[in-house]
């Protein structure tokens, strides 16, 4: 599982990450928590949670955005 914390963009984030179809991950939503949006992964979570700030900060809104993805254990 994955969190990523971010106060705006959550539903782009979200429609992001579960459209992600990169073959080496894939993110599907579970619940929000406030700012925070968890994600059930597959595969490693530290490298999920490298992926999607990979993914958000390669979009026009990411390259701006104050947020935190974290593998939650």
């Amino acid at each position: 599982m994955i969190i990523v914390s971010s106060p705006m963009q959550q539903n782009e984030i979200t429609e992001l990450l579960t459209g992600y179809n990169g073959g080496d991950f894939t993110f599907r939503f579970k619940e929000k928590g406030g700012i925070r949006l968890f994600f059930e992964v597959t595969g490693d979570s530290r490298e999920a949670a490298r992926k999607a700030r990979e993914l958000i900060k390669s979009t026009p809104w990411g390259a701006i955005l104050y947020f935190q993805s974290i593998a939650a254990e």
